[in-house]
This record gives structure tokens, C-alpha cells and sequence, in this order.
């Protein structure tokens, strides 16, 4: 694929996602390409990220994640991996039939299309913060867009409702398995 073919298979990700999904979901990919791409977009996304706070310094709480770019990615890989897994499952839990793979897939074409955003952020954060701010928000709502859209297509689901209703599920399930993890592990949370 040619820059020009991504860019516009991206613009087209905003502007039809449900079609995009469909495109991507006939190629039929199979395992070892779908990890080969989730291994590019994690690598590439750490190395971005990593440039990003030599740029323009992070906010001190997350400057020591930021400051080791293995444990950030490997930290972005489990994060992946999980949201996929529940995705899948919360959406199958919904009446939907996606497979694995496939959700997969639209997670790893949605995370390419975040690299993206992190080259515009990159570039426009040091020179214009404001408008880098502005492009942050407008690019976590148009990302959660088209995720519902490429689930709802994934799942055979008619509208995004239940693709919603299934990236809710997803995420509580998750937020409460990583306080059932930390509470378990005995970890405090200190006050400031």
C-alpha cells in the first residue's frame, strides 16, 4: 500500500468506517500478518510516544513510564491485547459473531490511524499546544467513532448501540479486573 492509498483508506475510516471495516475484515488476513501489524503499530507508537516526551516533557507522573520505552510497550501490547480480547468476548456476550482475528484487525487498523494523530501531535505540540490539545480531543472522539463503527461491523451488529453497550462492558470488565490485579498485589495509592 502506497502513502497515498493509507492516507485515503484513513480519510475514509472517518468519513465511512463501517465500509472500511467491511473492506478489511474480505481480506482475511491471517494470524501472522494481523500480530506482524499489531507488533508495528506498538513499536511505533512507543517510539512516537518516546519522542513526544523528549519534546515536550510529560507531566512527572508519567515521565518514568515515558523514560523506559520496553516497559511502555510492553505495558501498550498487554492493553492491546486485553481490549481486543474483551471486545471479542463482550460483543459475542451481545449476540455477536465476531472472530478474534478480526477484532484484532480493526484494533490494530485503529491504533495505525492513532500513529498518525501521534506524527500530527508530535509536530504541532512544541510549536501551537493549544491547536495540538484541540486535535487530541477531536482525534479521541473521531477514534471512538469509528472503534464503535468497526466493532458494530465486526460483531454483524445492525447499529452502534450494542457496540457501545460492548466496548462499556469491555472496559469496566477491565477497569475491574486491574483493581482486582492491584488489590491483590497489595499496592496502596497515595494521596497528594
Amino acid at each position: 500500500m502506497t502513502v497515498n492509498g493509507f492516507l485515503s483508506l484513513a480519510w475514509q475510516s472517518v468519513v465511512a468506517p463501517r465500509e472500511v471495516a467491511r473492506m478489511l475484515l474480505s481480506l482475511r488476513l491471517s494470524g501472522d500478518v494481523v500480530g506482524t501489524g499489531f507488533a508495528l503499530v506498538v513499536v511505533l507508537q512507543t517510539a512516537l510516544v518516546t519522542l513526544s516526551a523528549q519534546i515536550v516533557p510529560p507531566d512527572p507522573s508519567i515521565a518514568p513510564l515515558l523514560s523506559q520505552p520496553f516497559l511502555f510497550a510492553a505495558g501498550l501490547a498487554v492493553v492491546l491485547v486485553i481490549l481486543t480480547l474483551a471486545l471479542t468476548w463482550a460483543g459475542r456476550g451481545l449476540g455477536g459473531v465476531a472472530r478474534l482475528r478480526d477484532v484484532g484487525l480493526l484494533v490494530v487498523w485503529v491504533q495505525g490511524l492513532d500513529v498518525l494523530v501521534q506524527v500530527l501531535l508530535t509536530i504541532l505540540a512544541p510549536l501551537v499546544p493549544p491547536i495540538a490539545a484541540l486535535v487530541s480531543l477531536a482525534a479521541t472522539g473521531v477514534g471512538l467513532w469509528i472503534l464503535l463503527n468497526f466493532l458494530a461491523e465486526a460483531q454483524g451488529f445492525e447499529g452502534v448501540g450494542k457496540a457501545a453497550l460492548a466496548l462499556l462492558v469491555a472496559v469496566t470488565g477491565l477497569a475491574l479486573g486491574l483493581a482486582l490485579i492491584v488489590t491483590l498485589s497489595g499496592a496502596t495509592v497515595e494521596a497528594v
